[in-house]
């Protein structure tokens, strides 16, 4: 993924107000983040728990999508399983994230969701820079690029349900 700026991050929400893009919270450290390691930006908001955010390249456009969660309350030996990059995690390592549909569905209260990383780390766990909590990603025959392709495809098709 290309280096993003703030302007960047905040004009490319689909599913919030001008106003609500303004005010949420941006990372200080966009400078400093592995871009050449990312498939999408995504972060938890510090001053809201519930609220996390994250901005990819769909074909060709910045898209941003602000999101809801609620914290897991999952069993200690549960395991759940991210819906975008496969990758399993114990003890709430993975949410339902909801997003507000855009447009009119949204101002009606229409949202939809999915399983994701609670970090939002997943081209981190496809390469192997991060590791989670139950300490290996199953074993794929697919390549790297094949596993980044899915997890886009996933996340494409994600951000398509916001928008329809």
């Amino acid at each position: 993924m290309r280096a993003l700026g703030e302007q960047d991050v905040r004009g490319s929400f689909i599913n919030c107000s001008k106003g609500e893009a303004k005010r949420l919270a941006v990372p200080r450290d966009l400078d400093e983040h592995p871009w050449d390691d990312l498939d999408f930006l995504g972060w938890r908001d510090p001053g809201a728990p519930d609220r996390s955010y994250l901005v990819a390249d769909l074909d060709g456009r910045l898209t941003g999508v602000a999101l809801r969660f609620q914290p897991a309350r999952i069993g200690f030996f549960q395991r759940s399983m991210c819906a975008l990059c496969l990758t399993t995690h114990p003890r709430g390592g993975v949410s339902l994230m909801t997003a507000r549909k855009a447009g009119a569905a949204g101002r009606e209260g229409n949202s939809v969701g999915l399983y994701m990383c609670t970090d939002l780390a997943c081209s981190l766990y496809l390469r192997g820079k991060k590791v989670s909590q139950s300490g290996a990603r199953f074993e794929e025959s697919l390549t790297l690029e094949e596993q980044v392709a899915r997890t886009l495809g996933n996340l494409s098709a994600f951000v398509a349900k916001v928008t329809s």
